[in-house]
């Protein structure tokens, strides 16, 4: 690389601490202290003289601006599981490889896919601006914030992968019934123990089910998988959850029947075009029809360290001359 005695690696945000000094002790790593996100000029800067690219899932790596690297970049070492941004046939054609960080967040994103299967239905974001806001409460009521009861429920999985898999088994110790849509059944051991029910037919199981979790990954194929039509197929009483991508999800689709009582709710962690929120969401969110975070699914220290080693390993064993553990395999090229 260069003759470099240490590889050049840019970081595009700031990580945790611990990572950023195991880097600097490692590599001759430029980092982001700013944690300002990197405009399409100044990523087209980076890759022409990185030999490493550290991104994370929020920075567009198209061909545009792999056309620019130079010739010392070899290899783009995601911060993130999800590639969905990164052009993988575009680095594969110049000879870049690329790798990412799986199985880290899953229980992380697990665990905040239940808060929100619980947060939606029991009404918690409501209840919990009451006292802080300074409104009036008289005390306990019969009929006093009244939500739905998720005991007994159909939970309905898209996408049981390693983190529907986790969502499964946190719902199944909370009384709910577990069905599922995959591109593969799962293992039959598997099936037993959530007691979980396939559904070869999305179609089919989107009509039957009290409660949706979207878990699945962001592909072409995967664009708009619940689509306007297939919204259309809930139950008026049901519940939508994603902590998976926003693009997976018709949401305007989705805010119509939000709006005009076609669900009964949403829980989202992701939005289609975010950093931006559509408005209407926001407006939906104040009438508790929808709770509404800010991407922060897979935010603990602990999931993020994971994250930031796995990155150093993929980088090490690529300067090495070795095969990086989690190297991304291009579908076509």
């Amino acid at each position: 690389m260069a003759g470099r005695k240490k590889p050049l690696v840019v970081i595009t945000r700031k990580l945790p601490d611990p990572v950023e000094t195991r880097m600097r002790e490692l590599f001759d790593a430029r980092l982001n202290v700013e944690d300002r996100p990197m405009s399409q000029a100044e990523l087209i800067a980076a890759v022409r003289e990185a030999d490493v690219l550290v991104p994370t899932v929020s920075d567009l790596i198209d061909a545009e601006v792999l056309n620019a690297a130079g010739e010392n970049l070899k290899l783009i070492a995601n911060f993130g599981n999800g590639i969905d941004k990164i052009d993988i046939a575009a680095a594969t054609a110049r000879g870049i490889t690329v790798t990412n960080t799986p199985g880290v967040l899953t229980e992380d994103t697990a665990d905040m896919t239940m808060a929100l299967i619980l947060a939606v239905p029991r009404r918690l974001t409501d209840g919990a601006a009451i006292l802080p806001d300074g409104k009036k409460w008289e005390g306990w009521s019969p009929t006093w914030m009244l939500g739905r009861r998720i005991w007994g429920k159909r939970l309905g999985i898209v996408g049981m992968g390693r983190i529907g898999t986790a969502v499964a088994r946190r719902a199944k110790a909370f009384g709910l019934s577990i069905h599922y849509h995959n591109r593969h059944r799962v293992m039959p051991a598997l099936e037993d123990e959530l007691e979980a029910t396939y559904w070869e037919s999305l179609d089919q199981m989107l009509a039957r089910m009290d409660i949706i979790s979207v878990n699945c990954p962001s592909t072409p194929a995967t664009y708009h998988l619940l689509s306007a039509r297939r919204l259309a197929l809930m139950q008026p009483g049901a519940y939508l959850v994603n902590t998976a991508r926003g693009d997976l999800i018709d949401e305007q689709a989705m805010i119509k029947m939000l709006e005009d009582g076609k669900l009964a709710g949403a829980g989202l962690d992701v939005y289609e075009n975010e950093p931006a929120v559509n408005p209407k969401l926001l407006k939906l969110a104040t009438k508790g029809k929808a709770v509404l975070l800010p991407h922060m699914g897979s935010a603990t220290l602990e999931g993020r360290i994971d994250m930031g080693e796995k990155v150093i390993i993929n980088i090490r064993a690529f300067c090495d001359g070795h095969r990086p553990p989690d190297r991304v395999i291009p579908t076509r090229v």
